[in-house]
């Protein structure tokens, strides 16, 4: 339980720090944002638990894997907030397009013969 506890603990600081410095300043707190700091935790987290390197292995191909498809996020939803729509709307609609660019990602990839 304490393991369960340190995770959420360590995990919780990160965002709150993103939060924080992107009040001051947003290029910084995106710097800290883009950073695998997410996923650097999750390698962490996931070799302490299982002590298996493959499996370790096997997660960090999949963010690689991963990483185009979520960066459309990043460009529609600046796009859709500068064009003036509601905050909310917009995450949503960004969120759309993110899945949309998964599924697309994932159908070319099968093409080549790589199974998700």
């Amino acid at each position: 339980m304490l393991r369960y506890i340190v995770k959420i603990l360590v995990s919780s600081v990160i965002i709150v720090l993103v939060s924080e410095v992107s009040k001051k300043s947003g290029y910084i707190g995106g710097l800290i944002a883009s950073l695998p700091l997410t996923s650097m935790l999750a390698l962490f987290w996931l070799y302490n638990d299982t002590k298996n390197s493959s499996k370790v292995a096997e997660l960090s191909t999949g963010i690689l894997v991963f990483v185009l498809p979520s960066l459309i996020f990043f460009v529609a939803m600046p796009l859709f907030l500068r064009r003036g729509i509601n905050f909310y709307v917009a995450l949503a609609l960004s969120s759309g397009v993110m899945m949309a660019g998964y599924a697309f990602f994932s159908l070319i990839l099968s093409k080549f013969g790589v199974r998700l």
